[in-house]
């Protein structure tokens, strides 16, 4: 038994069905996030790695099957509660014009606020917290607008740290970022994994950043699980094979000893 198959896991997928109307890009699948790990999604484009987290986070609702955070239906959930528990980062976010660094983290704390519950200094806390967490207290009045594209990834990250979730989904975090900005962004995750106990599901395209940071791995080929598991037994070179249709060799990073990913060509049916 895995390290990952040993834990229990708040969040799982029974049977989820899940599409944009016509067929679905996800026809069937089950699948539970092991808690207190960083679990990543890997697959080839259309394979239906963002649309099972959107099912994940409901922001997609299954047509079939069921979603479960802490044993309970997301569906019948209430939203206040699922945004208090669970902190989503879609792609590509856009943040108002005009909003500083501070205000954009301090919506992180609209679960926590009601109409009896005003900010108070424990919201003043969790976004102070969540600026030094992410390394973003030190431009945290500027607008977002002038920051670079890793700047504004930390920002995005620190307002789910703020919500004061243990569970976040980040879809695509490193996208469009040059290679010195994907590893901050991945080095703060781990950050947040390691020092604060925060379970992680990530849809990333770069396998070997998802071999390097990822304890562990669901591949998917056309919205279904073809494997899961531990990066050094789950990335072999059949899978690459079966999943990506590429010819790799795989080799062990000397540094971190996780697999390292050569490719060689594509294979056509």
């Amino acid at each position: 038994m895995t390290d990952a198959e040993s834990r229990t896991a708040r969040l799982e997928a029974r049977d989820v069905r899940l599409g944009y109307g016509g067929d679905p890009v996800v026809p069937g699948l089950s699948v539970r996030i092991p808690d207190g790990l960083v679990t990543t999604v890997v697959g080839a484009n259309a394979c239906g790695k963002s649309t099972l987290l959107r099912g994940l986070s409901r922001l997609l609702a299954p047509s079939g099957g069921s979603v479960f955070l802490d044993g309970e239906d997301l569906a019948k959930t209430p939203s206040r509660e699922v945004a208090r528990a669970l902190g989503m980062l879609p792609q590509s976010p856009t943040a108002p014009e005009g909003i500083t660094v501070r205000d954009l983290v301090s919506r992180g704390r609209h679960p926590h606020q009601s109409w009896w519950r005003q900010w108070g200094e424990d919201d003043h806390e969790a976004v102070e917290d969540a600026l030094r967490a992410t390394g973003t207290d030190g431009f945290a009045d500027r607008d977002v607008d002038e920051l670079s594209g890793g700047q504004r990834q930390r920002v995005w990250i620190a307002m789910a740290v703020a919500q004061r979730t243990d569970l976040l989904l980040l879809d695509e975090p490193t996208t469009y970022l040059d290679m010195a900005h994907q590893l901050d962004v991945l080095e703060l995750v781990s950050d947040l994994n390691r020092e604060r106990g925060s379970t992680v599901v990530m849809v990333l395209h770069d396998l070997n950043l998802a071999c390097r940071y990822a304890h562990h791995i669901v591949a998917m080929r056309a919205g279904r699980i073809v494997a899961q598991g531990p990066p050094a037994e789950v990335v072999t070179e059949e899978l690459l094979r079966e999943v990506f249709s590429v010819e790799a060799t795989v080799l062990t990073d000397p540094v971190s000893g996780t697999p390292v990913i050569v490719p060689q060509r594509t294979v056509r049916p």
